[in-house]
């Protein structure tokens, strides 16, 4: 009886620990993902391609199939705007830190000129002669654009510069990709009981890469958190194949306009049909307020299933519910009626699209309580748990 006892305590141990998301591997995951090698994951320095070749790298760690059957990879490319190289720019003589004190707007020209400002209203200063805008701004927040415009857009901390900008001294160089050429990861880990039921992790791995060759947005929370929760998930199901057929999506292009998503739902590599439910994660790095969960109001059933599970074992303090919105990779799924949420945290820190959102201020409150809810919710899904 005592061997039986002995050999019972280890196997119920086993279980809990392939159960728990370990912290370490998730700050060791997104210290690398925001490492400098990475580039903020972007359109400069390969950033976006060493992601790639990464995270696929990992999914064949992890004993995942390819999507496809041949590679994990699924190609695919589109217009973008990149500032690979000078920039600078000094405002009333003093020079500004990119990034830090100042952005260039994501659909600008490069230029080199000095120039004279024109007070147009309180935070806006135009060199017409140049085409040159400069707006005072309470937060830096940069984004991605597709094409370029024919102006120099620069936003400056309203922090950083004393009385209003009157002369300008700038050297930014642009550069239009016409067709940038990107990819989704995308692995599967098959059913072992309904293999043509689905049910779809997906987190986009892209962020808004380098301004200039000495400024990069490392992405902590957007989404290199996402991809951490991704990676935990698929390790586990790597090892612990599910009745249902278990997908893992990492898209790219998200943040130039949910591209890489919409291009999978309109070339997709499974059948879109076969989908029991998607779950799409971003920023998933804090969690002490709870979280949000986009489609709530649409897929009651699921949202009811989801705070089953959540009042049960109290991972999170509240889950949230919102309406529809296209604000993450769940979006084109959900138009073509593939059921589907997009979960994100609340609380915590506040950096977003900016220089600041980094590893070592990342809390990652929730992330075990994150992997652990999903495994339960995925359970009932598949009628495992009651």
């Amino acid at each position: 009886m005592k061997i039986k006892f002995v050999l019972l305590f280890i196997l119920i141990a086993n279980i809990s620990l392939a159960q728990e998301a370990d912290p370490a591997f998730g700050h060791k995951m997104i210290d690398t993902l925001t490492s400098k090698y990475f580039w903020g994951r972007g359109y400069t320095n390969d950033g976006v391609g060493k992601a790639a070749r990464f995270l696929a790298g990992q999914f064949k760690s992890y004993g995942l199939q390819p999507m496809d059957g041949k590679r994990f990879e699924q190609p695919f490319s589109f217009p973008v705007n990149t500032f690979p190289g000078k920039a600078e720019v000094n405002i009333n003589g003093t020079k500004l830190r990119t990034g830090y004190d100042y952005i260039v707007t994501a659909d600008s020209r490069g230029i080199k000129t000095s120039g004279t400002l024109i007070k147009s209203d309180s935070v806006h200063f135009v060199d017409a002669e140049h085409r040159i805008m400069v707006t005072l701004q309470k937060k830096l927040t940069w984004d991605v654009a597709q094409k370029t415009e024919d102006y120099t857009g620069i936003e400056v901390d309203q922090k950083a510069i004393t009385g209003d900008p009157q002369t300008i001294d700038i050297d930014i160089e642009n550069k239009l990709i016409p067709q940038f050429k990107t990819a989704n990861i995308c692995g599967v880990v098959k059913g072992t009981v309904k293999p043509d039921s689905i049910i779809v992790i997906t987190a986009h791995y892209d962020h808004l890469g380098g301004m200039g060759n000495a400024t990069y947005f490392p992405g902590a929370n957007d989404n290199a958190s996402g991809v951490t929760l991704l990676l935990a998930l698929a390790q586990y199901y790597g090892t612990h194949p599910q009745p249902y057929t278990m997908a893992f999506i990492l898209f790219s292009g998200e943040e130039a306009g949910l591209l890489g998503s919409k291009y999978f739902t309109e070339n997709p590599l499974i059948k879109l049909s076969d989908i029991r439910f998607l779950f799409n994660l971003d920023l998933e790095g804090t969690g002490d307020e709870g979280a949000t969960v986009v489609n709530s109001t649409i897929y009651k059933n699921e949202f009811a299933l989801l705070n089953q599970v959540n009042d049960q074992y109290h991972y999170l303090v509240k889950i949230y519910p919102r309406g529809k919105a296209a604000n993450s990779d769940h979006y084109f799924f959900t138009e073509k009626r593939v059921p589907a949420f997009f979960m994100y945290t609340m609380g915590g820190i506040k950096a977003y699209h900016d220089v600041y959102d980094i590893s070592a201020t990342l809390p990652l409150t929730k992330y075990p309580e994150l992997f652990k809810l999903l495994l339960a919710f995925n359970d009932r899904l598949m009628n495992k748990s009651n």
